[in-house]
């Protein structure tokens, strides 16, 4: 009965929006919430996205489907077919373009505040409540934190932490080790002193393993738990879902775990974050970008497959913080076309390629043609007028000066001008133009390295989705979570 009663009041919210959209006043848009029946899961997920919006969601559906013509059909994630979707708009208290931290914070607490503040209002001395905080001292339930970047970094800080700056990252870690949560997992802590950081939180009660036959077999009688993925990145970030190998430890796995360690008969709140969706954005490789919302999507499988076996007791919600990079599907040199398909000649991210770029440069043997070389085996680019078995990836003239430009300014350093600024934004001169190269063939286009202000779409699926109906202000998001779990 309890499903059925879930379905009609699902129907209802749905047939009342489209009512109120026809002839709405601000009083009957009020109403909505309040008459829909109230539920009250008890174990909530919450999925993050960075920098994650519907470019980046539709291009992997674009890039899983059927492109060819006359057959132009998506392959669905999981979560874009949840039957709830609402939008978030994500400007904060500086900016219409904000950084993680405001965005986290309004999306955990409730409230606005400036980039770069972690847990505190535009005063940055008003600290409130996160959802996590809440439900754990509030109602007993445990608390999961899960990123595939460094956890004391601004997202998952946002659900533990209070700090003025998103950059004390010491402070950061510490406030981790103090908030009491059941269940830490992915990434390293970016900080020089990790050690000092990692000993209070083991002082803390917390098992610190980065073992992965220890982290496979954790379960509920672990205790308290901060499981280090045992492959890192230099800058202590999960690595790239597309560079991952057989002993990697995926951001679905460390769910499932989470899961298992959490699970209980009172209830438990999880945040997981794919974080290096974000930084594929700023970096515009559209490959790397996608495989980490393919990571995520996979994630929040794991989470429903968890909700199929405790119906009207789960609530999963997927969302974004804000977008990043002004990604776009179509692109001026390609019209209405797009060739997605030979996006699946890129085998590694633009940080893979960074790293055999480093070694051929340290080695001195990075000749323009070594490179060529390099490019065709990772990118399959080819230079113009040569052979290939895909011709779309035969490179124009434009695109191979281009390329000779970028490697003659990666190896004077020559990245500091104004052209070279917008070439490259900083990133190595090489990767993020082949990246670009790639992309536009495929019709993707870019328009920054850094956040820009578009809505984010949210997800809901299970008891209370119905309450994410509509467009909001990303505070909404965690007062609707306040609502639905009955804290204050």
């Amino acid at each position: 009965m309890k499903s059925g009663k879930k379905i009609l009041s699902l129907l209802l919210a749905l047939l009342m929006t489209a009512c109120l959209f026809a002839q709405g006043t601000e009083e009957q848009f009020q109403a909505l919430g309040a008459s829909v029946e109230t539920a009250a899961p008890k174990y909530v997920f919450m999925f993050i996205g960075d920098g994650m919006s519907s470019p980046q969601t539709n291009a992997a559906q674009v890039y899983n489907g059927d492109n060819t013509s006359g057959v132009i059909e998506l392959e669905e994630l999981t979560f874009t077919q949840f039957p709830v979707v609402g939008l978030q708009y994500t400007q904060d208290s500086t900016s219409f373009c904000p950084d993680s931290a405001s965005t986290a914070t309004s999306l955990s607490s409730g409230f606005k505040t400036h980039s770069g503040v972690i847990g505190m209002g535009v005063d940055k001395v008003t600290a409130g409540e996160t959802i996590a905080e809440k439900v754990k001292e509030q109602l007993g339930w445990k608390v999961g934190i899960i990123s595939s970047v460094t956890l004391n970094h601004a997202t998952p800080a946002a659900y533990y932490a209070h700090i003025a700056s998103r950059n004390d990252y010491y402070e950061i870690g510490l406030q981790m080790a103090d908030s009491g949560f059941d269940y830490f997992a992915g990434g390293s802590l970016l900080e020089n002193d990790d050690e000092a950081l990692y000993q209070a939180l083991e002082d803390a009660g917390y098992t610190v393993t980065d073992d992965r036959d220890t982290i496979l077999s954790l379960n509920a009688d672990s205790g308290k738990v901060y499981a280090v993925s045992p492959n890192l990145q230099d800058d202590g970030a999960m690595r790239y879902q597309i560079d991952m190998e057989d002993e990697d430890i995926t951001l679905a796995q460390f769910v499932k775990k989470g899961i298992d360690v959490l699970y209980n008969e009172t209830g438990f709140f999880m945040m997981v974050e794919s974080g290096k969706v974000d930084w594929a954005g700023h970096a515009n490789d559209a490959v790397a970008n996608m495989s980490e919302t393919m990571a995520l999507d996979e994630a929040v499988q794991v989470a429903l497959d968890f909700a199929f076996q405790h119906p009207d007791e789960t609530l999963i919600v997927v969302t974004g913080d804000h977008e990043t990079g002004g990604m776009t599907i179509g692109y001026a040199a390609t019209g209405y076309n797009t060739a997605f398909d030979i996006l699946r000649e890129q085998k590694m991210s633009y940080v893979a390629f960074d790293e055999l770029i480093a070694q051929e440069t340290e080695a001195g043997t990075l000749s323009f043609e070594r490179l060529m070389a390099l490019v065709e085996d990772a990118f399959g680019l080819t230079a113009p007028g040569t052979q290939n078995d895909v011709p779309a990836l035969v490179m124009n003239d434009y695109e191979y000066a281009k390329l000779q430009k970028a490697y003659d300014d990666a190896m004077t350093g020559n990245t500091d001008g104004y052209e070279e600024s917008l070439l490259y934004g900083g990133y190595n001169p090489i990767s993020v133009t082949l990246t670009h190269i790639i992309n536009n063939k495929a019709g993707i286009g870019w328009t920054s390295y850094a956040h820009t202000g578009l809505p984010v779409p949210v997800y809901a699926y299970g008891e209370g989705a119905e309450a994410f109906i509509g467009a909001y202000d990303n505070t909404e998001v965690a007062h609707k979570l306040f609502d639905l779990c009955n804290v204050q």
